[in-house]
């Protein structure tokens, strides 16, 4: 793991926080080639797709689309203990989404003293793509973190790409994922491609109205290249972690936490905040000779940071906003993570990013490259769309038309006040 220590005294935490940010890739680098990608199956379909394929050496399927019965087939290639883990995992997921979906179904009425009523409600997306990564490894659980809120919110048809192996198709775990998530609609297809075939639509793949799922940095950039088309969840990047710690936390622990994350990619983002300079150092050479031991970490960066304070840390994390946040500090409780800015927030000794990368039943979609700032956790509420319902009576339009009238001529816009207007009279 490349490690670099930092002296912090505590002042503009915004400069440090993108200091920081800059010891990962930029995302930049890629934008021109997924442009490309992007038109190109836009523009020609399933031509495009096989071209991508044969550029990256890679062998187009006969048929991009999964055959279902494939699907249903998985959970029985598995064994056991994974299987009965993905039911686990997908039965705590729903039962959050569930609990999340009361409070975004909720339609708000509103009566107004003018006599017009308004009301805001949710209704899901008629079609939602997925996308789960592939490549060095196989994601059912992301499979799970996105299709089961999609199920939860209504949403009537749910469409997964993921990278299909050396058979040509994704892997049994994911397959297996798909059927345990009531899923069989899903495609072969990786990459940036699979972003853009999902967003236009080919002669084999019909297009969505939102797209959700994370991915490395062509994935993330052909999403936001197709928002707008279609909707997106956010731009989930690579994975990030940070901890805010004492020295009554277990380095150990930390140590594990920090490689866990390390294991997605070599593009993330990994810190320690802390004014214990003992744990800094115990974490420097722990990390390095358990990185060392475990093949599949990879050379992501990591920033020990040395504050002030407990208190300075907290506001360095909330300058970050990182995806992942562990609070390992004397005296965290509830209060403590209330208010920070991160994609999730886990307490105390046993809270390892781990649990909810799988099984504690919160979301493992979250926003990246600091869009905590104003983004959250994948729900029920990313597949779903607002509408508002105005109903206006005639007393309500003659008294409401005034008020029209003048607004619109300040803006130039007399049709407008007209409009309204010709609701007053009989």
């Amino acid at each position: 793991m490349k490690i670099e220590r930092i002296e912090w005294d505590g002042s503009d935490a915004r400069a440090l926080a993108g200091r920081l940010r800059s010891l990962a890739p930029p995302q930049e680098e890629v934008a021109q080639a997924v442009a490309e990608i992007v038109g190109s199956v836009r523009d020609r379909g399933d031509e495009a797709l096989r071209e991508v394929a044969e550029k990256l050496g890679e062998e187009a399927p006969e048929s991009w689309r999964v055959d279902p019965d494939a699907i249903a087939a998985a959970p029985g290639l598995l064994d056991p203990d994974v299987r009965e883990a993905l039911r686990l995992a997908a039965k705590n997921i729903a039962a959050v989404a569930r609990a999340e979906l009361e409070v975004h179904q909720r339609p708000a009425t509103v009566d107004l003293p003018e006599g017009q009523r308004v009301e805001v409600r949710s209704d899901p997306v008629a079609a939602a793509g997925v996308y789960a990564p592939g490549g060095r490894a196989a994601y059912p659980s992301t499979v799970l973190m996105c299709c089961i809120p999609a199920r939860v919110a209504g949403v009537g048809r749910v469409a997964v790409a993921s990278p299909g192996g050396a058979r040509g198709r994704p892997s049994a775990q994911v397959l297996a994922a798909c059927s345990v998530a009531g899923v069989d609609e899903v495609y072969a297809l990786g990459g940036a491609q699979a972003i853009a075939a999902l967003a236009y639509g080919t002669e084999t793949i019909d297009r969505v109205d939102l797209i959700a799922g994370p991915g490395n940095r062509y994935v993330a950039e052909a999403k936001r290249l197709v928002s707008g088309h279609v909707g997106i969840d956010g731009i989930a990047g690579p994975s990030e972690l940070m901890v805010v710690a004492d020295g009554t936390a277990v380095p150990q622990w930390i140590a594990l936490d920090l490689c866990a994350q390390a294991e997605h990619s070599d593009e993330g983002f990994l810190a320690v905040a802390s004014p214990n300079t003992a744990l800094l150092d115990h974490l420097e050479d722990l990390v390095g000779q358990l990185a060392d031991e475990r093949p599949s970490v990879q050379q992501a960066p990591l920033a020990l940071i040395a504050t002030t304070g407990i208190e300075a840390s907290l506001a360095l994390a909330d300058a970050i906003a990182p995806e992942h946040l562990q609070l390992m500090f004397e005296g965290v409780d509830e209060l403590a993570a209330r208010g920070r800015v991160a994609g999730c927030v886990f307490l105390g000794r046993g809270g390892a990013a781990a649990f909810g990368d799988y099984t504690a039943g919160s979301n493992h979609v979250l926003p990246t490259g600091g869009a905590a700032r104003f983004g959250g956790p994948l729900g029920p509420g990313s597949f779903q769309r607002r509408t508002s319902i105005v109903s206006i009576s005639r007393a309500a339009a003659q008294a409401l038309t005034p008020y029209v009238g003048a607004i619109a001529r300040v803006e130039g816009f007399p049709v407008h006040a007209e409009s309204a207007a010709a609701r007053t009279g009989e």
